[in-house]
């Protein structure tokens, strides 16, 4: 596991706009980290806003001057929406073709229509994993939670037995694998290559959601026998559609950006060669801009067009999709900003600093960072974004493989334990009908298992990377 030196970074090392001392900027991102905390959580801010006043608050305990701050704060936002904002809007679309096309239904149908009562529980999980990789947490939670409930009342299943591997689908799939936006922001941050972090955190995530999803239900149904609460099923989307698409291609078309983006990594870890014809071909097609866009532009044609959309209603569906991202771009732009104040005062010199006396490999200390976060913000997207932004220093000296595993350290940690303060910790509630108590036995458990896990995978392949 590499570990940066304090040289290394030195050689390319920005000038920091304070000149204060480590003990002052540990202070200062500590008050930092706090407002942004306070403001969420007791004052129920918006994390836009949170985030913002945060990282002027940061600026102005490490003793930098108010105009420095601002600056190195829109520089930040406006460097990270440049980056990723375009990809979190097209797998928005993505997601939003696939929900009112009927093609996740479709998905869901065929793989239960298929599995036996023995293997349901591993069908919700593939379900989820397919469903989850264009679709926001949130919206996979709609849209599964009345499949997960059907499913437990027609087959008399215990409703964690069920709900719990479809969880740990969409759970791990968004705190891991890009275009979710926290591993977006994260890959940002530290430089890391999108091919090869996301063909490593598919090796981290299918172990993990195994052991998170289909073994830990076992216990979670013992610890909580429920049933799926009868008033909570709501209508499916496809329910009003004449038609919609098949199975086959409405998976082909979910996997397309994913396939191009590992076609492209495979072909730069192979040939080697930026001269190379087929290499040049691959790193346009496999882009995450041109694969996103890729999958968007087919899915008109396979998801809508196939479920007798109109010109109209695509046009429609689409703008649809980005009126409820603006926030998430928003809490993302406002992340990259607190990120860049925390490198532009020096913070990363620190970390270098604190990992080098403390001997703390970086992986970990990665991950220690973001479920300290976690734990006081209650958000996943926060964390990352945050702890990339404290972290990223580290990565500079890292091969390719080594900063891919510090982007998968950092969604692992940032998973940690949901608790009252998490928004998910209250839509699994609501919807499956628990009280708070069995929502931490259950769900809170589950996302401690799941970064747990993923973290030790995250080490493994730290050995061979």
């Amino acid at each position: 596991m590499t570990r940066l030196s304090v040289e290394t970074l030195a050689a390319d090392a920005v000038e920091p706009i304070t000149s204060a001392g480590n003990a002052q900027l540990g202070i200062a991102v500590l008050a930092g980290i706090a407002v942004i905390v306070l403001l969420i959580t007791k004052f129920k801010l918006h994390a836009f806003l949170a985030l913002t006043i945060g990282s002027l608050a940061l600026g102005a305990f490490a003793g930098a001057p108010l105009a420095d701050t601002i600056k190195a704060f829109s520089t930040g936002l406006g460097n990270t929406v440049a980056g990723v904002g375009v990809l979190i809007a097209l797998g928005a679309i993505l997601g939003k073709l696939l929900a009112d096309s009927g093609g996740a239904d479709q998905i869901v149908d065929t793989i239960l229509a298929k599995a036996s009562r023995r293997s349901m529980p591993w069908a919700m999980v593939l379900i989820a994993s397919v469903i989850g990789l264009p679709l926001f947490f949130e919206v996979g939670i709609v849209l599964l939670i009345p499949v997960v409930l059907m499913v437990a009342k027609r087959g008399n299943y215990s409703l964690m037995r069920i709900g719990i591997p479809a969880l740990a689908g969409l759970s791990v799939m968004h705190g891991l694998i890009p275009p979710h936006p926290g591993p977006l922001v994260a890959i940002d941050a530290v430089g890391a290559n999108l091919g090869v972090t996301l063909a490593l955190g598919l090796v981290v995530a299918i172990p993990t959601v195994i052991i998170a999803g289909p073994v830990f239900s076992r216990y979670a149904a013992r610890w909580v026998d429920i049933q799926a609460p009868e008033h909570m099923i709501p209508a499916r989307p496809s329910e009003d559609l004449e038609k919609r698409p098949g199975f086959g291609v409405t998976v082909a078309t979910v996997m397309l950006p994913v396939v191009l983006m590992l076609v492209k990594a495979l072909v730069d870890i192979v040939v080697d060669d930026p001269e190379n014809a087929v290499q040049k071909v691959t790193d346009v097609i496999g882009s995450p801009l041109i694969a996103l866009l890729a999958a968007v532009i087919v899915a008109l044609f396979t998801l809508g067009r196939a479920a007798g959309f109109s010109k109209e209603r695509l046009s429609s569906t689409v703008e649809k999709s980005l009126a409820p991202i603006a926030g998430v771009l928003l809490i993302v732009g406002a992340g990259g900003g607190f990120k860049q104040t925390l490198i532009d005062i020096g913070v990363g010199q620190m970390i270098l600093d604190f990992s080098r006396d403390w001997s703390i490999p970086a992986l970990l200390l990665a991950w220690l960072i973001a479920v300290a976060i976690r734990l006081a913000t209650g958000s996943a997207t926060v964390a990352t974004i945050s702890a990339a932004g404290l972290v990223a220093p580290l990565a500079a000296g890292m091969s390719t493989g080594e900063t891919a595993l510090l982007v998968l350290a950092i969604g692992a940690g940032s998973l940690f334990f949901s608790h009252v303060n998490d928004a998910g910790f209250w839509l699994v509630k609501e919807y499956f009908g628990m009280s708070v108590g069995q929502t931490i036995k259950t769900w809170s458990v589950m996302e401690t298992i799941i970064s747990v896990v993923a973290l030790v995978f995250v080490l493994l392949l730290s050995l061979l990377v």
